[in-house]
Formats: C-alpha cells, structure tokens, sequence
C-alpha cells in the first residue's frame, strides 16, 4: 500500500492523539484500527499492523517512566512473562479476527471498568516503598495470561482491563499502575507482534508512520501522567470510558 503525504501526516497526529490516550487510560486503539479499515486495510491486517505503533509506544513511555525514576523491571519483567503465552494464543486467533459481538462486550467491560474504578475506594494503594502482598502478587500474576491474550487478540480496549488488576487488584496507584502497564505491553507486544508478521503481510508503511505520532503521544501521556498524578489519570480514564461506552453501545 502506497501512503501518500497527507495520510501520513493524518495517522502520526491520530497517533499523537491514540498514544497520550493510551497511556493515560486506554482506548488509542479503538481509532486508530477503525481509521486503518476505513482507509481501505482488512481488519486483520489492520489489528496486526497496529501493534508496530503500540510497541513504539510503550518503548517510548517505558523510558520516559524510567528516566524519572519509575521503575519496578523485575515485577513488571515477572508480569510481562504472564502474559506473553496468552499473547501468543490470542495472536493466532486474531489473525482470523471477525468479532460482530466485539463492540458489545467491550463496552460491557468498561462499564465495569468505569464502576470499579469510579465507586470502589476501599483497595488499598501502596506508595513506592511498599510491595503487594503475596495474595496480591499471585492474583495479578494469573491475571495477566488473560491480559495478554486479549492484547494479542485485538489490544483494543486492554488497558481497560489491565488497569483495574494493577489498581485494584495488586493495589498499585494510578501513577505506578501505568508505569508496569506499558512495561508489560510493550513485552508481549513483541511477541504478538511475531506472530501476525508471520501469519499475514503488515503494512510496515502506516505502521511507521503511525508509530512516530504513537511515541510522541506516549512521551506525553507518561510525562502527564508522572507531572500531574493520579487525579488527571483518573479524570482521564473516567472521560474515555463514558465517551467510548456511548459510541460502542449506540455507534455515534
């Protein structure tokens, strides 16, 4: 597929758009694969291509964590391994993908994201000294198999449900919460990654192109999320459910 100037500069600013929300809450994906189909790219391609985007851009957010201070690699390396043998599976089942029920459940699933994230104050977080406890610890660790093959399936939506198991779950605060998710993305990214070059032909074209915006809007939505704290993360992520929630329940 040939891509010419003002489409490219059309995907890096969607990219732009798609990366920050990403890393602040969720939800990059679900425009950037639709914009890809309505230009013309099979869904299956599209999903794969997307992931050269996603890589770039939790590589980019992951550095931009770490060079402040924020890093736990040892758990999020230990969480990443989770998740990379679902990623794997969900890979060769999304490279068959036609889900006529995909919009419905997604949006079932935020609005549980939203009510949990929302209206449940009684987890406890852990500051950056303190570890989950070991309950915590294997809980959020079998979790993340589902999360992995729900991002090798399709990604869309996965921070969605990534978020509340390290929130929530493992108790971590919205800042540390998406320090270990773009670690554990970007890992098993690269392994979902894998599957679909070989399965089907990319398009390493849009997928570069989309993966520049993507850094650059990673870049920022990890030094927002670092800067500002939990409270925007948690105005963030609240705005993109309710707005994602209503376009996927009545296709505005």
């Amino acid at each position: 597929m040939e891509l010419d100037l003002l489409n490219a500069v059309a995907l890096v600013a969607l990219g732009i758009i798609a990366g920050f929300l990403n890393v602040m809450a969720g939800g990059g994906s679900l425009l950037t694969v639709p914009v890809m189909v309505f230009m013309g790219i099979p869904g299956p391609v599209a999903n794969g291509t997307n992931r050269i985007a996603i890589l770039a851009q939790n590589l980019t957010a992951m550095a931009t964590f770490a060079r402040s201070g924020f890093k736990d690699f040892r758990l999020s390396l230990s969480l990443a391994a989770c998740a990379i043998p679902g990623a794997v599976a969900g890979a060769f089942v999304g490279v068959e993908l036609d889900g006529i029920w995909f919009n419905r459940a997604l949006a079932v699933i935020m609005v549980g994201v939203l009510l949990i994230m929302h209206f449940d104050r009684g987890a406890t977080t852990h500051s950056e000294s303190d570890q989950p406890s070991s309950r915590q610890l294997v809980i959020g660790h079998l979790l993340m198999v589902g999360v992995g093959f729900w991002g090798g399936f399709i990604q869309l939506g996965v921070g969605f449900i990534i978020m509340p198991i390290l929130n929530r779950v493992m108790g971590f605060d919205l800042v540390r919460t998406n320090m270990h998710k773009v670690f554990i993305v970007a890992v098993y990214t690269m392994a979902a990654l894998a599957v679909y070059a070989s399965q089907i032909e990319l398009l390493w074209i849009v997928g570069i192109a989309l993966a520049v915006g993507y850094s650059v809007g990673g870049y920022l939505g990890a030094h927002f999320t670092i800067r500002k704290g939990e409270r925007l993360v948690r105005l963030v992520l609240n705005l993109v459910l309710v707005a994602f929630i209503i376009k996927l329940l009545f296709n505005f």
